[in-house]
């Protein structure tokens, strides 16, 4: 699992936490009932407070991200497939809202833009 946290960011180190564990679950590189490390653990490797790792630990939790068994330790939810998806699509979104807007900016058609997307999207082996 990578961590890499900033602390001149204005983004709060436990949302930092939580963001770069739910990238590593997203990008497949923490896997479903994956055990994560203990608080205690991951607080020591990131030389951060215990209380700012549980912090992020309990909005994971909160989204469904991860869960935590008693006297086991805490994992990466078996249930988060649907999660995957809305967060995927959260990211789609976003990135579609930008290519709107810019082709606003030029002034690409409606039917131009819907093109584009249309060629982008069958890919590389059925382009002509």
């Amino acid at each position: 699992m990578k961590i890499i946290l900033m602390n001149g960011s204005s983004i709060p180190l436990y949302e930092q936490i939580k963001n770069a564990i739910k990238e590593n679950i997203m990008t497949g590189i923490l896997h479903e009932d994956e055990q994560l490390p203990s608080v205690r653990e991951l607080s020591k490797d990131l030389k951060v407070s215990i209380l700012t790792v549980k912090k992020a630990y309990d909005g994971l939790e909160k989204e469904g991200f991860i869960v935590s068994r008693q006297g086991l330790g805490t994992f990466v939810s078996s249930h988060n497939s649907s999660l995957h998806r809305e967060e995927k699509l959260k990211k789609i979104e976003a990135h579609l809202l930008e290519a709107v807007l810019i082709s606003k900016a030029i002034e690409l058609s409606e039917e131009e833009f819907k093109e584009l997307v249309d060629y982008l999207y069958r890919g590389e082996d059925q382009r002509e």
